[in-house]
């Protein structure tokens, strides 16, 4: 009998949106990590290596000494910073574009004029103070950015095909 629960336990655990979200997450900066990685390494730190005289940070270390072959890896370190740079700037950017991808949800809710208290839209009396108040009309959706974009390219995009074709037909 423990056993099933158990296992019904787990399978609503897994099921849950947040666990697969974040085991999507943990995915994809893995994934992430290494083409970072590679960006930096072999794409962004040459030309910065170029423009301080060809030195790979890579090989910038200071040799402790004492005997021992122990280095502190500077250029390791450089690289890393860089690397997280690069990742939280792009994150940066993904997050802005979810942002702009949503639409704008208009407000449902207003402060009551007598004890400012918030109350939706379409009150006729405040839930706090009891006093009457008149309802608010509550506007309509905003399209999202990205959403206003894509109608507009689709009109240029739709205006060009008409030249074309109309190019299409003179030449015919």
């Amino acid at each position: 009998m423990a056993k099933s629960n158990f296992i019904k336990d787990f399978t609503a655990f897994i099921s849950r949106g947040n666990a697969i979200d974040m085991a999507v997450g943990i995915i994809v900066g893995s994934v992430m990590t290494s083409v970072v990685n590679s960006l930096v390494k072999d794409v962004i730190m040459p030309p910065i290596g170029v423009l301080v005289g060809g030195i790979d940070f890579s090989d910038w270390k200071i040799a402790l000494g004492f005997g021992t072959d122990a280095t502190i890896n500077i250029g390791v370190f450089l690289n890393t910073v860089i690397s997280f740079l690069i990742t939280m700037f792009a994150i940066f950017l993904i997050v802005r574009l979810v942002a702009k991808a949503k639409a704008k949800k208009p407000a449902t809710t207003h402060a009551c004029p007598y004890c400012q208290s918030t109350i939706s839209n379409a009150a006729t009396k405040c839930p706090y103070c009891c006093s009457s108040v008149e309802p608010v009309e509550t506007a309509a959706a905003e399209e999202s950015d990205l959403a206003r974009g894509l109608h507009s390219v689709t009109k240029l995009a739709a205006g060009g095909l008409k030249k074309v074709k109309k190019i299409a037909k003179t030449k015919k």
